[in-house]
């Protein structure tokens, strides 16, 4: 039965579009050659919805406590997944789906808690398309037709038809259908490779998702059902496909707090610096794509606009030629999840697919499992290090199991619980019998963390003030204390009370050697038989991470 486009249908919208696009993420990413055909673009469609349907499904949660009363109004959703699909953005189609997102937000947020039925409705969903279309273009440097642009546009003239706003999101798909039909024809690369453009593509399942949410059905929107087999991903030879020495060296992406006057003249200048260049965003808030061959220059155009973070660097000539050449699946990986450049390093030297795991942004559930597909295993041992995350890496182990990889998911709570597994990972032994030797490794690890206390607070161990330091032991506030290596000593003489035989110390970024020397000398002097090894993880958060075997 139809549903009124309210916060409940964008909340529907993303999640339908999360699941077609899962679906079609392998065809999308087989079919893409433009701009650059590092076969990818699904993927980067996939994890920029998925980023957007967890910032809405944020606004529901924090709502829940309201009842039916508290939902939130169609005005808070759609900006809500505006804003995650833009700090979520990745690579070129990616961005540009962000802003035809936040466009249409502008428009649908005017709403207030729904849309009006009848063809006030229609005229509404129309204007949305249109403001999306023209803010699109507003971002990209040097648009080009055949592509996801070319679609938008489509769909915005298709929706300009008389109706409500489920015929008019129906009519939307059609015209955005035949313009991906086309596309071969306004493109010399997408001909020469028999392929519709893929962006485009991505681009018509998500707006099958929003008539699918507005029809009250779980499927596709008739106008958004899959074109001919002639552009199956299988049609699609590496011949066709353009080279890594065909374009700049690098894609550079980051998120930019800056002002606008700023960010007129970054454009201006990425522009003479690369191509591709699509800048989205606003209030303050940017998001930056370009392809150059000086990635330094790019990174530091930011720097001098404003604030660059959330930085993402990807060398062409790598991402190409992978995804040119058939690889062989390997046996067995292991995917981790961590924090900081050095615990990554480690975990890359010993033989994992490295997860970043930055401050107040942890992977998304596509992230972990774009890692399972990178690490190109039969089987594959997930390891998230963070209790946080433990649902999140479960629904990536499902992804990558309906994918036909087998995945163990090991439920390490601390990175040195992962490097007690990694230490002990045997490829060679049958699966099962190395998930249990790295899962009995990881059990038999105690952890503790050092961190600062931001505000006075109740903790298991009394009350603490900002600034205090805190010794937490698995995860409990166990000691307070007002300095680092003090404390830190007290938590590992409580741990080592129990028994250990191997002391781990992570160091996190600034924390002086003279910390690890220290807490080296106390162990030695008060446990002769325990050994310790210490790591530079360089992690922001916590300071320090304790781990006893």
């Amino acid at each position: 039965m139809p549903h009124p486009l309210d916060a409940v249908a964008v909340r529907t919208w993303c999640a339908l579009a999360l699941r077609a696009l899962g679906r079609a993420r392998e065809e999308i990413d087989a079919i893409n050659v433009y701009p650059v055909a590092d076969g990818d673009t699904g993927t980067n469609l996939c994890l920029t919805v998925e980023s957007a349907a967890r910032a809405v499904d944020a606004v529901f949660e924090g709502r829940a406590t309201g009842g039916p009363a508290g939902r939130p109004d169609l005005a808070e959703a759609v900006r809500a997944m505006a804003h995650g699909a833009l700090i979520g953005a990745r690579g070129n189609s990616g961005t540009i789906l962000a802003q035809l997102l936040r466009g249409m937000a502008q428009v649908l947020g005017t709403a207030g808690a729904r849309a009006p039925g009848g063809p006030a409705g229609g005229a509404l969903l129309g204007r949305a398309l249109e403001r999306a279309v023209e803010s699109a273009y507003e971002g990209v440097a040097r648009p080009v037709e055949g592509t996801i642009l070319t679609v938008a546009t489509a769909a915005a003239e298709a929706a300009r038809a008389p109706g409500d706003i489920e015929a008019v999101a129906h009519a939307a798909c059609r015209g955005a259908r035949a313009a991906l039909e086309a596309t071969p024809g306004q493109l010399e690369v997408l001909s020469r490779a028999g392929v519709v453009d893929a962006g485009g593509k991505g681009l018509v399942e998500v707006l099958g998702a929003l008539c699918a949410a507005l029809s009250g059905t779980t499927g596709a929107a008739p106008g958004a059902e899959p074109a001919a087999p002639r552009w199956r991903a299988e049609l699609c030879p590496a011949d066709l496909r353009g080279g890594p020495g065909d374009g700049p060296a690098f894609e550079v992406i980051y998120l930019l707090e800056a002002q606008d006057a700023a960010v007129a003249q970054l454009r201006a200048r990425l522009d003479a610096l690369g191509e591709s260049l699509v800048v989205v965003g606003g209030d303050g808030l940017w998001n930056v794509h370009v392809h150059v061959d000086d990635a330094g220059a790019a990174v530091e155009a930011g720097v001098e606009a404003g604030r660059p973070h959330r930085i993402r660097i990807t060398h062409f000539g790598a991402a190409t030629e992978e995804h040119t050449r058939v690889r062989e699946r390997v046996q067995r990986a292991v995917v981790a999840a961590v924090p900081g450049e050095g615990l990554a390093r480690l975990c890359a030297e010993a033989g994992a697919t490295v997860v970043a795991v930055r401050p107040g942004e942890p992977p998304a559930a596509g992230e972990l499992a774009e890692a399972i597909r990178r690490a190109h295993a039969h089987e594959v041992v997930l390891l998230p290090n963070d209790p946080e995350l433990r649902h999140t890496a479960a629904a990536a182990a499902e992804q990558a199991r309906a994918e036909g990889v087998r995945v163990a998911l090991i439920p390490t709570r601390s990175p040195v619980q992962g490097i007690a597994a990694l230490a002990v990972h045997e490829p060679g032994r049958r699966f099962d019998e190395d998930v249990v030797a790295m899962t009995a490794a990881a059990g038999a690890t105690r952890y503790a963390e050092l961190a600062v206390a931001e505000r006075q607070s109740w903790t298991m161990a009394g009350v603490c003030q900002a600034g205090d330091v805190l010794g937490l032991i698995d995860g409990d506030v166990a000691v307070i204390g007002r300095e680092l290596a003090a404390t830190a000593g007290t938590v590992l003489d409580r741990m080592l009370a129990a028994g250990g035989e191997m002391v781990t110390l992570v160091l996190g970024q600034g924390v002086p050697d003279a910390v690890a020397q220290r807490l080296e000398r106390h162990v030695r002097g008060g446990h002769l038989a325990v050994d310790t090894v210490v790591y530079r993880g360089g992690q922001q958060s916590p300071l320090l991470i304790l781990g006893i075997e």
